[in-house]
């Protein structure tokens, strides 16, 4: 039976046109579309993300039979790649996210990432009351499917961060710096409520990077920054959890065990490293698959892997900042600055971690470690961040044009 060309959804023939000229039509259009996407976007940026995904899957392997083993218990046995299947499944998930995100126009990637931002906090301000506790820390909710909210607003943060702030180029008077205090007083309380002093220090530091690019005065630089240094006393004086962490730091107890077996896992391999599941001291490194992953690719990959993995971050880093160096749209500044430095934050706090030169956080190498929502979320992050980006590359040559032998005229 031959198939109708007509059932293509959402598809209907114009007056005078036949359902077969109709679909022809649409399968044009769609691939126009994709080959304006393909022209606008930042395939070095797309490329770099990706391969921070491979070298994530590779991570991932290698630490599953650790993780497994060490969560497995006498009524449940897990298998050594337990979680690696788990992680290309949401790696799946999440690149779908990210290239249906990065299709979108920059105006309807404003609006989702505002829309995001509004609904991760309404769930934040559920977690205390219905959220589930792991760990210690209540931060995930169940509405049928287990999430963290907070790693949701990741994504809407610095888009409605960047939103509030961009007022200031229409109209001056506006309280915009005042306005933003309130919306990230928020956010740090819930987080602080959860408790997650690592994600409040991170959200904190995109702000004060915003609100510097937004053009504030230099004597209320210097007041936000005494402020941070108060604030950050006054956490340690009255906020347990950031307390046990700074504690832990300079030495002693559970936390600082952990992440100095973290630091000799890493070094264990030596440049080269031990040989892919050869590694043995991931076997008692707690968490190998989420915080400590980096530690994981150090023993089985080598310290050379290590540093591939930080020039990779670098990497991707300097480049979303180059591009937005010719930018004229405050909005596109704000927000691009704000996605990439919250992403490379998470990356180096993270990488810090495993090299014992800064306190345990709890968080997870970005793209990398093994998550379900995390890793959605943060390929959102990167979806919007493509979008955010694009540029028509016919509107960048009449402003930049160059002449024959290839030189700005």
């Amino acid at each position: 039976m031959a198939s109708n060309p007509s059932a293509v959804p959402g598809v209907a023939p114009a007056p005078g046109q036949s359902s077969g000229q109709a679909v022809e039509k649409y399968r044009r259009n769609r691939r126009s579309d994709l080959a304006i996407w393909w022209r606008e976007i930042d395939r070095s940026l797309l490329l770099l993300v990706l391969i921070l995904m491979v070298i994530g899957a590779a991570g991932v392997a290698a630490a599953s039979p650790a993780s497994a083993r060490r969560l497995s218990t006498s009524t449940t046995s897990l298998a050594d790649l337990h979680f690696f299947m788990l992680h290309v499944r949401w790696q799946i998930i999440g690149l779908a996210v990210m290239f249906t995100a990065s299709l979108l126009a920059k105006d309807t990637a404003r609006r989702i990432g505002i829309v995001i931002a509004c609904v991760s906090i309404a769930a934040m301000l559920l977690v205390p009351v219905i959220g589930t506790e792991v760990n210690g820390a209540r931060r995930w909710l169940n509405l049928g499917v287990s999430f963290q909210p907070s790693s949701l607003l990741k994504a809407g943060f610095p888009i409605l961060l960047a939103w509030i702030l961009s007022w200031r180029a229409r109209d001056p008077k506006l309280p915009v710096i005042e306005l933003s205090v309130v919306f990230v007083g928020l956010v740090s309380m819930l987080l602080i409520l959860q408790p997650d002093f690592g994600s409040t220090m991170l959200y904190g530091s995109v702000w004060f990077v915003l609100i510097l690019l937004s053009g504030l005065a230099v004597k209320r630089i210097a007041m936000v920054g005494a402020a941070g240094v108060f604030s950050i006393a006054a956490a340690y004086m009255f906020y347990d959890n950031a307390r046990h962490r700074i504690d832990a730091f300079f030495g002693g107890g559970t936390a600082f065990d952990q992440v100095d077996l973290a630091r000799r896992t890493l070094l264990n391999g030596g440049w080269t490293g031990s040989g892919f599941w050869l590694g043995q001291r991931k076997l008692a490194l707690p968490e190998a698959h989420t915080d400590y992953i980096l530690s994981v690719i150090g023993e089985e990959f080598g310290l050379l892997a290590v540093a591939v993995v930080i020039l990779i971050y670098l990497a991707l880093l300097v480049r979303v900042l180059f591009r937005l160096v010719d930018e004229e749209d405050l909005f596109t500044v704000l927000a691009g600055t704000g996605l990439i430095c919250q992403f490379g934050g998470q990356a180096f706090i993270n990488i810090l971690v495993n090299l014992q030169m800064f306190p345990s956080k709890g968080m997870t190498l970005p793209l990398i470690s093994y998550g379900g929502s995390s890793t959605v979320a943060l390929c959102l992050c990167m979806g919007l961040l493509l979008a955010i980006t694009r540029r028509n590359p016919f509107i960048e040559r009449e402003r930049f044009p160059f002449s024959e032998t290839g030189d700005r005229t």
